[in-house]
């Protein structure tokens, strides 16, 4: 419940106590799932709707769920209840891609249409005309696709006038980059992706992946120096032995004690004066 923000968690006050850990429980693995797997989200919003479906966020959750699940009649059909239910119109664009999606252009360019005439945001605004661009595209209309987004763009249609944190203007980069590949303008097309990847620090537009751009870790490419093994036999060290000078140093103690029992014996002569023999 508390992974919640406080505006869900207020919108379930009003469930049954022993429903509220439940409900709260598949909503976050929705939203923690949503873009890893998008079906196991949309799952979790489902079994989370079973037991709440009297609750605006609820829907809310199922229809963003079923966007990304590519289930597009359940995603309209989850947020216009989601709209009814709030108030919030937030969801204008999304509803009238669901619209492209189920082989509907004209109807979702009606949707735009009536969407614009009420002024939204700049964000909001940038996502419509994009979906005004691909039904445009949808209806074989491409002049009038292309149109739509450079009107968008405005004057300044130079990749080099892309600036960050201007999520709109990047979104509606990112799709006339993509409009330039499909209508052949491969080296204008990379030219832009280029510029938005570079000003798209947060990666929204999800440029660098177009491009294949793969990021290293230099800590990765060093070589990884193994440490000695403790375990590994060690050769023996090798001493060489020390040469016997005039006053015969260096001798083993066994050839000393040979040496002082052949001198009793008398089988060798005794040291000169002045030696360090053995007495």
């Amino acid at each position: 419940m508390r992974d919640l923000d406080a505006g869900v968690r207020t919108a379930l006050r009003g469930l049954d106590p022993r429903n509220v850990e439940r409900v709260a429980s598949h909503l976050v693995a929705a939203g923690t799932l949503l873009e890893e797997d998008p079906a196991e989200a949309l799952a979790h919003a489902r079994a989370a709707r079973d037991r709440a479906s009297r609750v605006a966020v609820v829907r809310e959750a199922v229809g963003v769920a079923a966007y990304h699940a590519e289930d597009y009649a359940e995603a309209a059909r989850e947020l216009r209840a989601y709209r009814r239910m709030s108030g919030d119109e937030s969801y204008r664009a999304v509803l009238a891609d669901c619209e492209r999606a189920l082989g509907r252009p004209e109807v979702a360019l009606r949707l735009v249409a009536e969407a614009l005439a009420e002024a939204p945001d700049a964000v909001e605004t940038a996502e419509l005309r994009i979906v005004e661009s691909g039904a445009r595209r949808d209806l074989g209309e491409d002049a009038a696709a292309r149109l739509v987004l450079e009107s968008a763009l405005g004057n300044r249609l130079d990749p080099a006038s892309l600036q960050p944190g201007d999520t709109a203007r990047l979104r509606l980069a990112s799709a006339y980059a993509d409009l330039l590949e499909l209508q052949g303008e491969h080296e204008r097309s990379s030219d832009w992706l280029i510029a938005i990847a570079g000003a798209d620090t947060d990666d929204v537009t999800g440029a660098v992946d177009r491009l294949g751009i793969e990021f290293t870790d230099l800590e990765d490419e060093l070589v990884d120096v193994q440490p000695l093994d403790d375990g590994a036999a060690t050769p023996p060290e090798v001493v060489e032995p020390l040469p016997e000078d005039d006053h015969e140093l260096g001798r083993s103690f066994d050839e000393e004690v040979e040496a002082e029992v052949a001198e009793l014996l008398g089988e060798s002569d005794p040291p000169a004066e002045g030696g360090t023999g053995t007495h």
